[in-house]
């Protein structure tokens, strides 16, 4: 069963990625973002708990945001697989889902990592745009859309995100290095974690990711 955690920095491709994944294998893309925005809409007990909480302005506890990832995965279309991004971020995170993963059925069996040098990181988030309705990213010159500034998915238009520049994007790298990458070492010794150079190309990175995760369906 492919249930799978997709990693990365900023800037590295997880979204393009993401997006292929998905197609290709027909897996629920679930990012914490939209399982709170869900979860909130839809007056979930959980989802009620992180309004008040993100109302007062305060950070979301681990614990708030574990409930809520097993209240996403528990249902239904999650049965035969999913793809997670953006969680875990650290170290109790990940254990968290190492506990409630069994206890619904829905264990991580493959971590994908994708590594990219800073300065290529830098250079992609300066160019990028994002769709805000669907999440697909595209870039102003290395990926860009079929209609300049219109999302081939969804037909939104696109947007650079305000903290894309080059000094946010290093506190964000930061950011990432200190808290995630110690997740590497984690599922290194779990025996879950698969390491893509970003540099091959799009269509090379599609390829060797396709090929483990048919290796493992």
């Amino acid at each position: 069963m492919l249930n799978i955690i997709l990693m990365g920095p900023p800037g590295a491709g997880k979204g393009t990625q993401a997006t292929s994944i998905v197609d290709s294998f027909h897996l629920p893309h679930i990012s914490t973002g939209d399982m709170f925005r869900e979860a909130i809409a839809q007056g979930t007990p959980v989802g009620l708990k992180a309004k008040e909480i993100i109302a007062r302005g305060d950070l979301v506890p681990d614990e708030v945001t574990c409930a809520l990832v097993k209240e996403r995965l528990a249902k239904e279309d999650c049965a035969n697989g999913y793809l997670l991004d953006g969680f875990p971020r650290t170290i109790p995170q990940a254990e968290a889902l190492d506990k409630l993963g069994p206890e619904i059925g829905r264990e991580v069996s493959l971590v994908i990592d994708l590594s990219v040098p800073e300065e290529e990181l830098v250079a992609r988030i300066s160019g990028r745009r994002v769709c805000p309705k669907c999440g697909a990213s595209y870039h102003i010159k290395n990926m860009k859309p079929q209609v300049e500034g219109i999302c081939d998915r969804c037909g939104a238009e696109l947007i650079q995100r305000k903290d894309d520049n080059a000094e946010s994007f290093q506190v964000r790298l930061q950011n990432y290095y200190s808290s995630t990458q110690p997740l590497v070492d984690y599922y290194k010794k779990q025996g879950k974690y698969h390491c893509f150079d970003g540099m091959v190309g799009r269509a090379n990175l599609e390829k060797q990711i396709n090929a483990l995760l048919e290796e493992n369906k």
